[in-house]
């Protein structure tokens, strides 16, 4: 007699979405799965507190090794204003025809190294922190926001010795000083977001931040950190589109209303064309567009 033996059938593996009906079932959810944008800018807005205690926290101990302090979170960008005069303002002679051309000079530099450092904070705001990011469950986007807040604090103790400048050199204190402050929301809000989107993409490519001191070097040039854009724009020999692009620039649109608001010599004419339109588009541009560009990739950092 010949014995049949009978295998029981495979047993089929349970589809995806059986597996997500039974967790949905016992209230089970994705681990650091990516909520929904209200719900990611309320979880930001309760954790406020978090943010600006962390960009303090940075900002003391950012020179807490060296003897002088925090005194250099003002002697540098001063020591940088004082070698772009020297190469500059004196060798190049960009300083001729350009009225009060120190505190011009002086107000570019603070102005620019807020954008700057604030950008080179967050490109390595998830890949520099990623015990940080893996240990604790937070939205992620508070830690580019923090980095650009902690540069905006900075910023206001430069923002002091700037005022020193501009009266030591016989700038007048003026009503204007007071749009100084929605210059710097606004300024905030570009930095933000732009430290957003390099915050995502250096998560991704943590090389990138070895590449962007260079590309902000480059920016800087083409801002009128150290020298009058409405002046080289008034000149024939610059096609329109290189003007429109100068004029444009988002870094030297802050630097000239900042300017505006500050130096008396520094008129109205001398600003590019709608400026403050410019002005708030860049911010909202940015802070939007990259706080969603930066959501959307929520559940990918510290991973991998």
């Amino acid at each position: 007699m010949s014995q049949v033996l009978h295998t029981p059938p495979p047993t089929q593996a349970p589809a995806d979405d059986d597996l997500a009906a039974l967790a949905a079932r016992h209230g089970l959810s994705v681990s650091g799965a990516r909520p929904s944008l209200p719900e990611y800018v309320r979880q930001l807005w309760a954790r406020r507190h978090f943010i600006t205690a962390f960009a303090t926290a940075k900002l003391t101990a950012q020179y807490s090794q060296a003897k002088l302090g925090q005194v250099w979170q003002v002697m540098t960008p001063l020591l940088n204003a004082a070698v772009y005069y020297f190469i500059f303002g004196v060798l190049l002679g960009t300083k001729h025809n350009v009225p009060d051309y120190v505190p011009f000079l002086v107000t570019g530099v603070f102005i620019w190294t807020f954008t700057q450092s604030s950008i080179m904070a967050g490109t390595r705001a998830i890949s520099g922190n990623l015990g940080l990011v893996r240990a604790l469950h937070f939205p992620r986007a508070a830690l580019p926001i923090s980095f650009a807040l902690q540069q905006l604090q900075q910023l206001l103790f430069s923002m002091a010795a700037l005022v020193v400048i501009l009266l030591c050199f016989g700038v007048p204190v003026a009503a204007s000083w007071v749009l100084a402050l929605p210059v710097l929301v606004l300024q905030f809000m570009f930095n933000a977001g732009v430290s957003m989107i390099m915050a995502r993409m250096g998560a991704k490519t943590p090389d990138i931040a070895q590449l962007m001191p260079f590309v902000l070097r480059t920016w800087m040039y083409v801002s009128g950190v150290m020298w009058s854009i409405d002046k080289l724009t008034k000149k024939d020999h610059l096609p329109h589109i290189v003007t429109i692009l100068l004029e444009s620039n988002p870094a030297a649109v802050y630097i000239d209303l900042m300017r505006y608001a500050l130096i008396d010599s520094f008129h109205a004419h001398q600003l590019p064309p709608h400026v403050w339109a410019a002005a708030t588009g860049w911010a909202l541009l940015a802070g939007i567009g990259g706080f969603i560009y930066f959501w959307k990739a929520e559940e990918t950092y510290g991973r991998g």
